[in-house]
């Protein structure tokens, strides 16, 4: 079983050490694998820079052009939450190129996964701007490669807390790339309700599933195995992309789900039997957000064990406490959504 990992020293460089989407949560990361000897199991996948005419295919060339120039003038704030230096337009490239590269390598049978530890994020990133501490949208520019190499058909399935409004925006209208998301309701960016079905050759193939304040492992669990994988196997992708945020873990400074590192063991490991049944094991993790250090290390432990098939090395320390009223509230919502899902693709 040859799981990649992607890596490079200059997704360290990016950004601000005062700001929340800094160095420290790839540190923290890489820093956990290491101890526990899975950096070693895994295999190095290059980091190679995606070139501007690849970075166009989803993204306008105007805004491409901008963002280099703001960086080679030392950087500056593109929104009211996301700063550019003057090393952010080299790292993105590379983020995105090497996020392109393990989507081949993953594609034609080098590699039967990988996981992509890269920085800055990507779901978040529209074609014409950056936004949510995203520029180049890494999971989106993984899909076209898999598709420019034949892949007939790709899924992306987004399970960072933040729903990823720039990945929905460029597959909208399209049918070759389904994109499922399970989030945080209400949370930045406030989208992704669950009547945003696409438009055109699009139509059904965005699928949102969002959820109040207090949903747990139990809830993202049953939103894949009740509506996600049914629908999956449907469309039957030749490719699995997993966009991997851990800001839904329950000790995340920036939302209010309380999701746990085992719970995002059951998720990698959903995903890898997902990825086996329908796919040929086809399957590429991207690193989203995920903001609590200690958090963001295990789960990212808990994929790679997941992804390697393996359980869990230690229990998560942190247990969840909502209150009883917020998980009903959150059962409610569910089934909602479930029962929509249900009615409108007759699962």
């Amino acid at each position: 079983m040859a799981v990649g990992r992607v890596f490079d020293e200059l997704f360290l460089e990016h950004g601000e050490p005062w700001h929340v989407e800094n160095r420290s949560r790839l540190e923290a990361a890489v820093a956990r694998l290491r101890h526990s000897g899975l950096w070693e199991e895994l295999e190095d996948v290059p980091a190679l820079p995606a070139s501007e005419e690849q970075l166009a295919w989803v993204h306008e060339p105007d805004y491409i052009e901008d963002l280099r120039l703001i960086c080679q003038n030392g950087g500056g704030w593109l929104g009211g939450d996301t700063v550019a230096t003057a090393t952010t337009f080299g790292a993105a490239s590379v983020a995105a190129g090497s996020c392109m590269w393990a989507a081949r390598l993953v594609a034609e049978g080098g590699l039967d996964s990988a996981l992509c530890l890269v920085r800055p994020p990507g779901h978040h990133a529209l074609p014409n701007r950056a936004m949510g501490f995203c520029f180049f949208n890494n999971a989106a520019l993984a899909a076209e490669t898999a598709l420019a190499l034949g892949v007939p058909r790709v899924a992306i399935l987004d399970w960072d807390v933040h729903h990823g409004n720039g990945t929905q925006d460029i597959f909208y209208a399209r049918g070759d790339v389904l994109y499922v998301s399970v989030h945080q309701h209400g949370l930045y960016p406030q989208t992704g309700t669950v009547d945003e079905v696409g438009v055109d050759a699009g139509t059904g193939r965005t699928v949102n599933i969002p959820l109040p304040d207090g949903a747990l492992d139990r809830h993202y669990l049953r939103a894949l195995d009740e509506v996600i994988v049914p629908l999956l196997r449907r469309y039957r992708p030749g490719l699995l992309i997993v966009s991997a945020g851990y800001d839904g873990h329950c000790s995340d400074p920036l939302a209010g789900h309380a999701l746990t590192a085992d719970g995002y063991h059951q998720l990698a490991a959903r995903a890898r039997e997902t990825a086996s049944e329908l796919c040929d094991g086809r399957l590429l993790v991207i690193l989203e957000g995920g903001y609590s250090l200690d958090a963001l290390a295990h789960c990212i432990e808990n994929t790679t064990l997941a992804l390697l098939g393996r359980p869990p090395l230690m229990p998560d320390p942190v247990t969840p406490d909502v209150h009883p009223l917020a998980v009903a509230r959150v059962e409610k919502y569910l089934e909602q959504a479930i029962a929509v899902h249900r009615a409108r693709f007759d699962l």
